[in-house]
């Protein structure tokens, strides 16, 4: 996914300016002036290759969603069984993004926007979620659920608490969770929790 800004075209240039312009700011807030500024082109270039901002926030969308979507289909070979077992999505997904990446950032203001795009991108999330826990049941690493809609709903919801969370819990934590290290703690204890608990048995008191 990483690429030479040199190697690229100017509609990809805008594209990705206004890719990393809105995962910080919001589309509302950024001007198609300050688009143009940020790719090293004319606010005519960008009306001409994509006719105003909405139809850039829709390129980017797509651009998102196809990035979302060679993730989802690199799922399709994940053993579930193996080393895989326990682990979290947005750990994978965050681990195959260059480090300065604006996808994450972007991710979480789809997600919580109310945005059609953010709805089905989670429902797909959801459904991942739903094969990877079928299939550790299957294979007897994870207990079966008397709600496994609940139980599914839960763990994707967690999973996706660092990415939706990651700027209040970089500052209460002291570390950015979506770095490499930082996802390597959180998960360690994240999988620690979902092995051994946290409440204490009645026989162990």
């Amino acid at each position: 996914m990483r690429s030479d800004p040199a190697d690229l075209t100017a509609k990809a240039q805008i594209r990705n300016a206004a890719l990393a312009l809105f995962a910080e700011r919001g589309p509302e807030a950024v001007s198609v002036r300050e688009i143009a500024a940020a790719a090293g082109v004319s606010p005519a270039l960008v009306v001409h290759h994509f006719g105003s901002k909405d139809g850039l926030r829709t390129a980017v969308d797509q651009h998102v969603g196809g990035i979302f979507d060679g993730f989802l289909a690199a799922l399709d070979s994940v053993d579930w069984t193996g080393e895989a077992a326990g682990g979290s999505l947005a750990e994978m997904l965050v681990a195959g993004l260059p480090p300065d990446s604006p996808v994450p950032a972007y991710l979480r203001r789809l997600l919580l926007s109310g945005d059609p795009a953010g709805r089905a991108l989670f429902a797909r999330w959801y459904q991942v979620s739903q094969q990877a826990v079928e299939a550790m049941v299957a294979a007897g690493i994870m207990r079966l659920s008397a709600d496994p809609a609940v139980m599914t709903a839960f763990l994707a919801v967690n999973d996706l608490a660092a990415l939706l969370l990651r700027d209040q819990l970089t500052e209460v934590l002291g570390f950015d969770p979506l770095t490499l290290g930082g996802l390597t703690r959180w998960a360690e204890q994240v999988l620690e929790v979902y092995r051994n608990g946290i409440f204490v048995r009645e026989e162990e008191r």
